[in-house]
């Protein structure tokens, strides 16, 4: 099944972005599945490389890799990353900047669209 995942909230403070990662994830392993992920808004910032949590907590620049080590892909609103002040290299690897053309043909392309 092909399954796009649409996030909006930004990477802490809320738990959308992360669990909307870890479902990505856990689909991403699973035979016949195929996972692409839109990071929009606040949420273009889970795709910030560098990223240092405390000790324990989840990183979502890591939670996007296993992501794209499964196949799955993962576009950052162009736009999004502009008015955030974020540059295509201060992207996490795996991810890339992306167009709200892409998401419509990715919107097209799913069996499904889950947004969080």
């Amino acid at each position: 099944m092909k399954t796009l995942f649409i996030l909006n909230d930004p990477p802490y403070g809320t738990e959308r972005s992360y669990n909307g990662l870890r479902l990505a994830g856990a689909l991403a392993k699973r035979k016949g599945e195929e996972v692409k992920v839109f990071l929009m808004g606040d949420a273009s910032a889970c795709a910030k490389n560098g990223q240092k949590v405390p000790q324990g907590f989840y990183n979502l620049g890591r939670m996007i890799q296993v992501v794209t080590q499964h196949r799955g892909e993962i576009g950052v609103c162009g736009s999004c990353m502009d008015a955030r002040g974020l540059q295509d290299a201060d992207l996490v690897e795996g991810s890339r900047r992306s167009t709200l053309e892409e998401l419509a043909d990715w919107s097209q392309w799913a069996s499904r669209v889950l947004v969080f």
